[in-house]
């Protein structure tokens, strides 16, 4: 019978080259025992500089023939290696496989001896053909997901079937009626073999059924179905295939699968199981400090009971193909899914054959689960403009390869903010969202609303949505927030705005925060922590709840709570402070140090209370049977800690000269090129900062209306903080910004 050995522990790893041709390796330089999932990444792809190690490492391991169970042939399994990697059996290659996110395997039956070195190179180095290659985040190098032996019979579910697990079950129901679809994929089989199908509903089997191997699809009907209902009620069935002959079991499958129905009406939006079903939720990337991507299944589960305690009703899987243990769970919580392939940012002339590789694994792996309710295409693949015909081409071979390989589901896409919405391939997918962030880059928070309008209007049987949207915090604070300024408050206020303006719209077919958590984005340097991104609205490490997270709280959670915002804004200069308070009960009541400032109530579920701020404040917020504590405490100073502190080769404020009529990098990029000579002056900035982007290299952005409508908000420093994030490999030192400030001084304003 078949049999899978978790082969995660005893590896050896090292970063230096071998000479593969000779055989063994293993007594070739310096190596470091690991256990997998690991990365080589955890530490430099993570603090910035986007100089992390990119190359390729080695993992070796020994394995004996007598150590298998009994076989026919034998397997490696390999549920993530980023992003490409080739296996070799006592120097010998025997497999390889591009893309570092899905599941593949490799038959090494033929290539075993008595004694076996197995190694495995892992190259997450900058190529022109595996995706993705330019984005905003670290593409963690490493076998980071589990490695297993899989030994098996001739006759057996088919493990080169995309990695899959070579069942497919397809559910469609029609009234209180379920009809079962079962296709098995299967190899080595005769005329002996049968398959043996049980449906149970966690209770008792209500479906059983006996047929031989080479019927290999097969309907079943589930009377009075149980329906997999989202948060409300996930309940899964679970089917179980047995492969056998006269001399016992072969193989063996268990697949949980939901019954359920949707439809995305573009002026309600998301209906599930025939009732209106809002979609609000968030974005996740996967790692964490010092690990990466190389997650435990506790780091899963830990994840999605904080997006659960939320309230959220949808997860937006970015940028990626993410764990099965991850989808497993969303199952089990009830959760609807968008997952993608990393189609993203830049297009790869060379890389269709590469989209279409992962877009297959990530649907034939993943068909199974009920929460999966779109397949993403693509996110910001834009970023040069969206009239390259291979491009448009290579989108559209996507979406018939997913609607012909999933008649069940439909398709989107993540569409970049300045992408004017009539192009052409914003027509291509079933559903379409866009990535705004308007009131963070450039723009304010009103904007984002009429935007929505706007293209509602424009496009009524389209159905939008907000696939991204989001600003920074970290540990900085102010009683008068302001965008850039990366503090907790000025999130809070962004995102109070956001909810306002896209919960209220019922036709916006589903909203994701981006993201739930700070992520690692090596060539990042904002925000005074250089190589992450925080826009989560909780820490990289999960440890603190942002403000942010408890204002979505008030508005999707059923659990009554109450939350006093500003905890670690204790030191205040004001005679009368502004606190905020979250709750998704009715009414709030605040006190000050026992006195009560009185109750307040909110169709909103954010309320404000000026606070007299007098020596020691003990502030308590009541709400139902909820209640939460804080403090203020009254200063004469502002406390110093509070304002963000640029760190690394970065200029702080008060080293840039501002003369008087003259300009400084201290300004907008929109108040620069509103004069001719800043105008010339963004256009040398840019071309000599992209120069080394064959992608942007020759591309005049200021004949993009939408980027230039984004760029014109941001000030010239902050901009070229974030040059790593658009596609820049110029490194922008403190004499660099130093020179460019001096050339601003001398244009008048």
């Amino acid at each position: 019978m078949a049999n899978k050995i978790n082969w995660n522990n005893g590896w050896k790893f090292s970063k230096e080259d071998k000479d593969m041709t000779i055989g063994s390796i293993i007594n070739q330089g310096t190596w470091e025992d690991v256990t997998i999932p690991h990365t080589w990444n955890g530490i430099d792809g993570q603090d910035g500089g986007n100089d992390y190690y990119r190359g390729t490492c080695l993992y070796v391991k020994q394995l004996k023939k007598s150590e298998l169970s009994e076989y026919e042939d034998v397997y490696l399994e390999f549920e993530g290696a980023n992003s490409s990697a080739d296996v070799y059996i006592n120097g010998e290659k025997v497999g390889h496989h591009d893309g570092g996110y899905s599941t593949w395997r490799v038959k090494i039956t033929e290539n075993l001896k008595e004694e076996n070195e197995i190694t495995v190179a892992v190259d997450n180095a900058p190529n022109d053909y595996v995706y993705p290659q330019r984005a905003d985040f670290t593409f963690y190098g490493g076998l980071y997901r589990n490695v297993s032996i899989l030994c098996v019979p001739k006759a057996r579910f088919d493990l080169d079937y995309f990695g899959s697990q070579a069942v497919k079950v397809t559910p469609i129901v029609e009234g209180s009626t379920a009809n079962v679809e079962v296709e098995t994929f299967l190899t080595g089989c005769s005329e002996n073999e049968i398959l043996t199908y049980t449906i149970s509903d966690g209770e008792s089997i209500i479906v059983e059924q006996t047929c031989k191997a080479d019927q290999t699809t097969t309907n079943f009907t589930i009377e009075n179905v149980h329906l997999w209902n989202g948060r409300k009620d996930p309940f899964l069935y679970t089917l179980n295939v047995t492969l056998s002959n006269e001399n016992g079991v072969l193989d063996t499958r268990s697949i949980r699968f939901g019954c359920r129905t949707f439809k995305i009406d573009p002026d309600k939006g998301f209906f599930l199981n025939g009732e209106s079903y809002p979609l609000r939720g968030v974005s996740r990337h996967q790692d964490r400090p010092e690990i990466g991507n190389a997650l435990l299944p506790e780091h899963h589960e830990e994840d999605i009971d904080f997006i659960y305690e939320l309230g959220a009703t949808t997860i937006r899987l970015a940028h990626y193909q993410h764990d099965q243990y991850f989808y497993d769970l969303c199952d089990e919580k009830g959760f609807v899914l968008w997952a993608e392939i990393p189609y993203i940012s830049e297009h790869l002339p060379k890389g269709r054959e590469n989209t279409i590789s992962q877009m297959k694994e990530l649907i034939v792996q993943n068909y199974n689960h009920p929460s999966i309710f779109v397949w993403g295409l693509s996110n910001e693949i834009t970023m040069a403009g969206a009239s390259d015909a291979d491009l448009i081409e290579n989108h559209r071979i996507l979406n018939d390869l997913a609607h012909e390989m999933d008649k069940t589901r439909l398709t989107t896409i993540a569409v970049v903010s300045m992408c004017p919405m009539e192009d052409e391939y914003v027509r291509i997918p079933d559903t379409v969202s866009y990535n705004h962030y308007f009131g963070w880059y450039g723009g304010d928070t009103s904007m984002n609303g009429p935007w929505m309008d706007e293209f509602h209007k424009k496009y009524p049987n389209q159905p939008i949505g907000m696939s991204e949207y989001g600003c920074e915090a970290l540990n900085w604070h102010t009683s008068n927030p302001e965008q850039g300024d990366y503090t907790e408050e000025y999130q809070a206020y962004y995102h109070e705005e956001l909810i306002k303006q896209l919960f209220t719209r019922p036709y916006i077919w589903a909203t994701h925060v981006w993201n739930m958590y700070d992520f690692a984005a090596d060539a990042r340097a904002e925000g005074g922590e250089n190589g992450m991104n925080h826009k989560g609205l909780m820490t990289f490490d999960r440890k603190y709840k942002k403000d942010a997270f408890f204002a979505y709280k008030a508005w999707l959670s059923d659990e009554p709570f109450v939350h006093i915002a500003g905890k670690r804004y204790v030191d205040r200069v004001e005679e009368v402070t502004k606190v905020t308070v979250y709750s998704n009960l009715p009414e709030v009541e605040l006190f000050a140090n026992g006195t009560s400032l009185g109750k307040q109530t909110s169709e909103n579920h954010f309320f404000y209370f000026d606070v007299p701020n007098i020596g020691i404040t003990r502030l308590e917020a009541r709400a139902g049977e909820c209640s939460d504590k804080s403090g203020i405490r009254k200063v004469e100073v502002f406390n110093e800690d509070y304002r963000m502190k640029e760190t690394g080769d970065v200029l702080n404020w008060f080293e840039i000269t501002t003369p008087d009529g003259y300009f400084s990098i201290n300004d907008t990029l929109g108040a620069i090129m509103a004069n001719p000579a800043g105008m010339e002056f963004f256009k040398g900035l840019m071309k000599d900062a992209l120069a080394s982007n064959d992608m942007m290299a020759d591309m005049d952005l200021t004949q993009n209306a939408g980027m230039m409508q984004m760029l014109s908000g941001f000030t010239v420093k902050r901009m070229l903080s974030m040059l790593g994030t658009m596609g820049s490999d110029k490194k922008i030192t403190k004499e660099d910004m130093l020179k460019m400030n001096a050339a601003l001084n001398q244009i008048k304003r």
